[in-house]
C-alpha cells in the first residue's frame, strides 16, 4: 500500500479539520461499530465501483449483497479462527452490546455477530490498522465468494 498517501490522507483530516489522537479502547462497541458500519461501507462501495461504470441502482443492489447484516455474519463465522486475542475480545464486546435499535429483517444472532464484526473494523480503523482491516474484509469477501459457488 502506498503509506505516502495513506500517511497524507490521516495527516490532512487531523490538520484540517482538527482531528485528535483518541484512545480507542475508551469508546463503546457501538460507537467502535458505528465508525465500522461506515468503513466497512466505503470499502465494498469502493469495490463495487472499481468493477467499473453501472447505474446506481445496480451498485446498490451488489453492495447490498456485502453490507447486510447477515453477510457480515457469515464473514465472522470464517474470520473468528484468524482474530487475535485482542481482536476477538472487541469482536465479543461489539456482539454482546445492546443495541437500541432492532434487528430490521435478521435474525438476532445475524445482527449481533454483524454488530461485532463492525465494532472491529471501527476498532481496526481508528487504531489505523488498516492492512489488517483490509486482510480481514479480504478474507471475509472471499469466504462469502467460496460459500456461493457451493450453493
Amino acid at each position: 500500500m502506498e503509506e505516502s498517501v495513506v500517511w497524507q490522507f490521516d495527516t490532512c483530516m487531523k490538520e484540517m479539520l482538527g482531528m485528535k489522537e483518541v484512545d480507542v479502547r475508551e469508546y463503546s462497541p457501538l460507537t467502535l461499530a458505528y465508525i465500522g458500519d461506515s468503513i466497512y461501507d466505503l470499502i465494498i462501495k469502493s469495490v463495487v465501483v472499481n468493477e467499473g461504470n453501472r447505474p446506481v441502482k445496480e451498485l446498490h443492489r451488489q453492495t447490498s449483497r456485502f453490507v447486510k447484516a447477515s453477510a457480515q455474519s457469515q464473514m465472522m463465522r470464517v474470520l473468528q479462527d484468524k482474530l487475535t486475542e485482542e481482536e476477538h475480545g472487541v469482536y465479543k464486546r461489539g456482539r454482546n452490546a445492546k443495541s437500541v435499535s432492532p434487528a430490521k429483517n435478521q435474525s438476532v444472532t445475524d445482527y449481533r455477530r454483524a454488530t461485532g464484526f463492525e465494532a472491529l473494523m471501527g476498532y481496526l480503523y481508528l487504531n489505523r490498522e488498516w492492512e489488517r482491516m483490509l486482510e480481514l474484509v479480504k478474507a471475509g469477501l472471499e469466504s462469502l465468494e467460496k460459500a456461493k459457488g457451493e450453493v
